[in-house]
């Protein structure tokens, strides 16, 4: 049972540690603070996962969910979204929107980039990829689930009760909550509910006597493949002497190491826009904000429908992004204070940590991906 618990419970570690000190943002110094932090991102990353699971909403209704929770906590919760000086910064000259009261930039920026992405999704990545056998089932039965929503709600009523967060007008937090109830209504509505674990162990045994039977008749068919080659070739050959086009080439996803190379781009772009703000001012940051999660999510949705994608493609995506909170780490004043020693110290050490987690993860879904191969042989 233990043992079966170990993707939750490294979940729920892994999302706080991302989202704060992987980031930069929380100095080494306060981990103590994963008391309320671990419930809190912990809590909510698992039910997301969970619930999706459960329901068969699998990645788009899980980015759905992510944007959920971060209206969640930066809405209801801390406030962020209505605080025009939150964290000391002045967001009424940051593509202020008076008649909302939110800035369009703070709102497109934690909103997205932040919350769903590096909190959440970049975390459920990583840790489905550990465990790649049970990447696509729940990891928690219903008492599991129940703790789950009991932390995270523990960790919200700690963060909201803060007595320094901003007090938002009921109408705020009201638009707030219907924003965050929509999202999770589109997420889950109407979603086929997750095979159970008996359905499932049923389905791969029939998936293995299915690859047996393949096998037997590939064996039988190379032969027919071989004498079909050249009549194929002389066929194609044809084709080309009469200027047409041979039989059409299925479109394939890009490798793993394309998807993590075009991530970290857009995560350094992301990043810029926000770094380079005095520079780029906030209205362009936010068309940029707009257009690069317009752009990833339409990108990502065209390659999943394509031969060859898989776990190591959605790996690359979180891997991604966990590097890039590692880079930004150290341009990153911390929150807390921290010596400028103490805070490199930190960020070079869950930087490491995290490449060692990558490594361990790449290094699990190879081994799936290989026995999977040797399966079909």
């Amino acid at each position: 049972m233990g043992k079966r618990l170990l993707p939750a419970l490294g979940l729920f570690v892994l999302s706080p540690l991302a989202g704060e000190f992987l980031l930069g943002n929380l100095p080494v110094t306060a981990l103590p603070a994963l008391i309320v932090l671990a419930p809190l991102y912990g809590g909510g990353a698992l039910l997301i996962r969970e619930l999706a699971r459960r329901r068969g909403a699998g990645w788009p209704g899980m980015v759905l969910l992510a944007v959920a929770y971060g209206v969640v906590e930066e809405g209801l919760l801390t406030r962020s979204l209505f605080d025009p000086h939150f964290a000391g910064m002045d967001l009424a000259s940051y593509a202020w929107l008076p008649g909302v009261g939110v800035s369009a930039w703070w709102t497109t920026f934690v909103l997205g980039g932040v919350h769903a992405a590096g909190s959440v999704l970049a975390p459920i990545a990583v840790m489905e990829a550990l465990v790649p056998s049970r990447a696509e089932e729940p990891w928690l039965g219903r008492p599991g689930l129940v703790v789950a929503g009991v932390l995270y709600a523990l960790g919200a009523a700690a963060t909201a009760l803060n007595p320094d967060a901003y007090r938002a007008p009921a109408g705020q937090l009201a638009a707030a909550a219907v924003a965050a109830a929509l999202l999770t209504a589109l997420a889950l509505h109407r979603r086929r509910p997750a095979a159970t674990l008996a359905e499932r162990a049923q389905a791969q045994e029939r998936e293995r006597a299915q690859a047996q039977g393949q096998a037997q008749e590939r064996a039988q068919g190379q032969e027919r493949e071989r004498e079909r080659t050249q009549g194929q070739a002389q066929e194609q050959a044809a084709e080309r002497g009469r200027g047409q086009v041979p039989g059409r080439v299925v479109k394939r996803a890009p490798g793993a190491g394309a998807v993590l190379g075009l991530t970290l781009v857009a995560g350094l772009a992301f990043w810029l826009a926000a770094l380079t703000i005095g520079v780029l001012r906030a209205w362009p940051a936010v068309a940029a904000n707009l257009a690069l999660y317009g752009a990833a999510y339409a990108l990502v949705a065209r390659w999943a429908r394509r031969a060859g994608w898989g776990p190591a493609q959605r790996f690359a995506l979180g891997a991604g992004w966990m590097l890039t909170y590692a880079w930004h780490s150290f341009p990153q004043p911390p929150a807390l204070p921290a010596t400028p020693a103490v805070d490199l110290a930190g960020n070079v050490a869950f930087a490491a940590a995290a490449v060692v987690l990558l490594a361990a993860a790449w290094s699990r879904v190879r081994s799936a991906r290989g026995a999977e191969e040797t399966a079909t042989l």
